[in-house]
């Protein structure tokens, strides 16, 4: 048999042969690191055996799939540690992630001494070197050798199967867990791990079913990789808009209002009103929308006129019983065919198209307790949405106005780089969930596409991601941890229109059915805000602070013309505080820095003398002494462009 390799070399063998044995022959040391191997474009377990031409690429740690293979052997290493130190404990499933890997465990909650119990009890079964082997029984073979295990999870996953199913396990040592592998030669490989925490999570992530504990550890080759890791996580945590924005006091929640209904604080609220009167003053003076307000809620007969009631019931706050109640209604999860009615108010010709209708939407969508987190995924929140109804030969012109409005913002906001693009369709396999036929989706989606070919983003397809009435483009950006959110959306509807009777005067005088376009411009206002806290660590852009200057007087003899200072920063817009404690003005300028404060301004006898300001920044640090209005002059300019202000001074504000 012929095996290509990675450099296109050719290998000649006259018998079968195991990936590792393969390794062996081309190097020792590529023998003793190999990791699996990729065979014809699959990654496949070190002991499968190659039987046949193929291409071939050995894996090492070096690369994802052998960093991979080496945390998912380490997921093992924890289960084994689980058994051991907590017999009871009942095992579910442990995979590699991106960034480590985890274990569910049916178990009570594990604290962190717990963690680091386990933890220390993996080094040992790491130092006793147990060889990882695989073996091959029959499906009622499997079953019955499972339940001799007491391990009910593993046996509910080989009873889901399919029959032909090749059911395999890893014996390590006395431990044998039911895997599909692949795994290194022995836990002797594994160099250097970490446990990182615990949570709830439920069997196969359906919250009917029974809650589990959820342990995450991670692994690298080497001490230094794991080390700069950790670094990571911990800088990570800093910027955790959960703990972080709770800490500068923008916003927090209550257990006796509920889960996922924060409040949002003073400090937020500023940043909150900032961001939507500038998007409003965008999308209304430059933009031509105009602006509606529509209820909060409204009879069920709506949403069973838009398919809302069959294709999204289970998301929404319903209100009374259809079986006992002449009226029921429900909390609204979207604005869209409020807003068609706000369209149909008056009869429309196509001089009147586009019709952009734009409004600051607070809607409601009921959540998954286990999936809420912050501000990020909420029960309530608020939304810049906007439905432009359009004629099908201006489809393309808005949309692309659309999409310049999202890269507007996330410029603006100094977001862009970290989003990605993707063009969400329907899943041609479950036509029943969606309006119209196969050339309908087709033609839109292509719309969709084209679009996005036009600016030249890299753009990945997603089937099953679209509304049920029409394809869209997600704006996608992650979180802090890794997790993915949609961040804006654009959505072409050009099936709606027909059941809400919605038409306009042609040309030639004739009903004409519209298009819909379903869009945000800067999205979530909770999950925006989730967003900046995490991207400036709390340290926003000057434009967006809460408080964007502290007056700092020397000593309280200057605490008038401190006051007078002030003053006339909020009289030029500019917000403004005094610091007027008995403490040294050092003091105060760490306190500043420590709230993140963009710019101080140190006021003593000279400053009174000559109207100046002694200016301190996060940007700079000591910027020097400046008229008080240059001073005003060069942050109202800051402010009113939406400067982004590299910081060039490391401060540590924790």
């Amino acid at each position: 048999m012929k095996i290509t390799l990675k450099d296109k070399s050719i290998k000649e063998y006259d018998k079968s042969l195991s990936i590792i044995d393969i390794a062996y022959d081309i190097s020792e040391g590529l023998g003793r690191v190999c990791c699996g191997g990729i065979v014809d474009g699959k990654m496949c377990d070190l002991r499968t055996i190659i039987d046949k031409d193929c291409t071939l690429e050995i894996v090492t740690p070096n690369d994802p799939e052998g960093l991979s293979t080496i945390r998912h052997t380490c997921s093992h290493v924890l289960a084994e540690a689980v058994k051991r130190v907590f017999p009871d404990a009942k095992l579910a499933i442990g995979p590699s992630i991106e960034n480590g890997f985890y274990y569910d465990i049916d178990h009570a909650p594990f604290s962190r001494e717990d963690l680091d119990r386990l933890e220390a009890e993996m080094k040992k079964i790491i130092k006793e070197g147990a060889k990882l082997e695989k073996f091959i029984l029959p499906r009622q073979e499997a079953i019955e050798f499972v339940k001799k295990m007491e391990e009910p999870y593993k046996v509910e996953l080989i009873e889901d199967l399919p029959q032909d199913s090749e059911i395999s396990f890893y014996r390590m040592g006395d431990f044998v867990d039911l895997c599909a592998g692949p795994h290194i030669v022995s836990t002797k490989s594994i160099k250097a791990f970490k446990l990182i925490s615990s949570s709830m999570a439920y069997w196969r992530g359906d919250s009917n079913k029974a809650q589990l504990q959820r342990i995450y550890g991670t692994a690298f080759n080497k001490k230094e990789e794991l080390d700069a890791y950790l670094a990571h996580l911990e800088d990570i945590k800093k910027r955790d808009h959960n703990k972080l924005g709770r800490e500068m006091e923008l916003f927090t929640t209550v257990d006796v209002i509920g889960q996922g209904l924060p409040i949002i604080l003073p400090k937020g609220t500023k940043i909150l009103n900032r961001l939507q009167r500038w998007i409003e003053d965008v999308e209304d003076n430059e933009l031509g929308y105009v602006r509606t307000k529509t209820p909060l809620l409204a009879k069920s007969d709506l949403y069973k006129i838009s398919g809302h009631w069959d294709h999204y019931k289970d998301g929404m706050f319903i209100l009374g019983d259809e079986e006992n109640d002449k009226e029921v209604f429900a909390l609204r999860p979207m604005t869209c065919p409020f807003q068609y009615y706000a369209y149909k108010n008056s009869q429309k010709s196509y001089r009147d198209l586009p019709y952009r209708m734009a409004e600051t939407s607070t809607l409601f969508r009921k959540e998954d307790s286990g999936e809420m987190h912050g501000l990020t995924r909420v029960r309530q929140f608020t939304i810049t949405e906007a439905h432009l109804v359009i004629s099908p030969d201006q489809a393309q012109k808005e949309l692309q106005g659309c999409l310049n409005l999202v890269i507007y913002v996330l410029d603006t906001l100094g977001l862009h780089e970290d989003v990605s693009y993707r063009l969400s369709k329907w899943d041609p396999a479950n036509k029943e969930k969606y309006l119209g036929d196969e050339e309908y989706w087709e033609s839109t989606q292509d719309a969709l596409r084209q679009i996005l070919i036009d600016k030249e983003l890299p753009f990945e397809e997603a089937d099953g991601e679209a509304a049920f009435y029409g394809p869209k483009i997600d704006i996608q950006a992650k979180n802090i941890y890794g997790k993915e959110d949609t961040m804006m959306t654009i959505q072409l509807d050009c099936a709606i229109a027909e059941k809400f009777d919605l038409y306009y005067i042609d040309r030639d005088g004739n009903k004409a059915r519209p298009y819909i376009i379903h869009r945000t411009s800067l999205g979530c206002y909770e999950r925006t805000l989730a967003w900046l806290i995490e991207k400036y660590a709390g340290k926003f852009p000057t434009w967006l602070c809460p408080e964007q200057v502290r007056v700092l007087p020397i000593s309280e003899k200057f605490n008038d013309y401190a006051d007078k200072v002030k003053k006339e920063l909020r009289k030029n817009g500019i917000d403004a505080e005094l610091d007027l404690r008995s403490q040294k003005i050092g003091f105060k300028i760490r306190e500043a820095r420590l709230d993140r404060i963009p710019y101080m301004l140190v006021v003593g006898e000279k400053e009174e003398a000559d109207s100046t300001v002694s200016v301190r920044s996060r940007f700079e640090g000591d910027e020097g002494v400046k008229p008080l209005t240059e001073f005003i002059e060069q942050i109202s300019k800051e402010i009113r462009t939406k400067e982004i202000r590299k910081e060039n001074i490391k401060e540590d504000v924790n």
